[in-house]
């Protein structure tokens, strides 16, 4: 059995994070989804929760023939052990999946088989863009499986990422 490992902050679940799974479903018998700045939310950047991220998550790859785990991955602002401390939180796993450039090279660094992806639509299917769409009350639903937008309307997501995207300043 394998066990693979893939981390992301999930700022929301959008279809290029789906279309990853599904591949790496191909490669492993069960999957740890690692929520990446589990502590961060309530802000543009990172507006929903680490438990909202576990919902959007969970429901949303019921899809796959695959078990999943998903674990809340706090930040750890000491890159020389951060993959220890990943290891530390999640079950063990066998071989790590990420296309992030500095998690590659860490992973690499502590002897972790870690396995790259083609990048899916980037330029639409990145969580910036898909978050500006929710502020801009333009279409980000396509952007997301539909189960994504049965969590995000259930915790009145737009309304939350609307009110923390507001600037307090009066144009100062």
């Amino acid at each position: 059995m394998t066990r693979g490992f893939y981390i992301g902050r999930f700022q929301p679940y959008h279809n290029g994070h789906h279309t990853m799974v599904e591949r790496i479903a191909e490669d492993v018998d069960e999957l740890v989804l690692g929520i990446g700045s589990a502590g961060d939310s309530h802000s543009t950047r990172n507006p929903f929760t680490a438990g909202e991220r576990i919902m959007m998550l969970t429901k949303a790859v019921q899809e796959f023939d695959l078990t999943t785990y998903a674990v809340p991955i706090e930040d750890l602002e000491r890159n020389s052990v951060w993959v220890s401390h990943v290891q530390s939180m999640s079950p063990h796993f066998d071989v790590a999946y990420s296309n992030n450039p500095l998690v590659v090279q860490l992973f690499r660094e502590s002897g972790v088989d870690i396995r790259q992806s083609p990048m899916f639509n980037r330029e639409v299917l990145e969580g910036t863009s898909v978050r500006e769409r929710m502020i801009d009350d333009e279409d980000w639903e396509s952007l997301v499986p539909d189960a994504v937008v049965e969590v995000v309307e259930e915790i009145n997501g737009i309304e939350r990422i609307q009110m923390v995207s507001e600037d307090d300043s009066n144009g100062a």
